[in-house]
């Protein structure tokens, strides 16, 4: 991975290699998105890494019949659907969280969203968790991408921000204060502007939900055939 600098990066890059490919299975890592402006967003790789908790449970009660976890990270909820009879599949862009989703006894295979995948247009249920709704930079292109993923019925759960944003930053990895990659775009969305991009990108609002904390914040979306 590249350093701190000008340098533009491809928005799978900074994910494949460096120090999120080290810390993806890792138990803590002082690892967060930053932009130029001051927004950051913390990296809870702790959690990632650990078991499913009740937030996670919540959505995977949710989730029906085959199940595609987009950037499925550690493999936490792989392992949660898989543990509950689901045949479910992780597709991240690292080869860290693809070998910690295998160790954990899921399905996962490297990649990108964007590039073909297996059972294109049959999967039931497709997940956008730990914000990465994020990713690409494009609600809307990444919405209509997973569109094509599931089912004229099939079900889209997204984890938002908790905030009432929707925002298109160009954001670093950092480790504590030091930038750790090259610029690449990343998208904010809160549940309100989801539902906006959504209707506008073959989806319906099906529900909407918090944990109790209301420290994460979820949307049910449905195909619209």
């Amino acid at each position: 991975m590249s350093t701190a600098g000008s340098a533009e990066a491809s928005p799978w890059e900074p994910w494949n290699s460096g120090l999120y490919a080290q810390v993806v299975d890792a138990r803590e890592g002082d690892l967060s998105l930053r932009d130029g402006e001051g927004w950051y967003m913390t990296l809870d790789v702790g959690r990632w890494s650990r078991r499913a908790d009740a937030g996670d449970h919540s959505v995977v009660e949710r989730c029906a019949g085959r199940v595609l976890d987009i950037g499925c990270g550690a493999g936490r909820i792989v392992e949660a659907l898989t543990l509950r009879g689901h045949q479910a599949l992780g597709i991240d862009v690292c080869p860290s969280a693809v070998v910690a989703t295998v160790c954990r006894g899921g399905a996962a295979r490297g990649g990108s969203v964007f590039d073909p995948l297996p059972e294109e247009g049959r999967w039931d249920t497709a997940l956008l968790m730990d914000g990465n709704i994020g990713i690409g930079g494009e609600a809307r292109l990444l919405l209509r991408r997973v569109r094509e993923l599931v089912h004229d019925q099939g079900l889209l759960i997204v984890e938002t921000s908790r905030a009432d944003v929707d925002e298109r930053r160009r954001v670093r990895i950092h480790v504590g204060q030091r930038a750790a990659s090259p610029a690449f775009p990343w998208a904010v969305v809160g549940a309100h502007a989801l539902m906006r991009h959504a209707r506008l990108s073959g989806w319906a609002v099906a529900e909407e939900w918090a944990t109790t904390s209301a420290e994460r914040h979820f949307v049910a979306l449905r195909a619209l055939a």
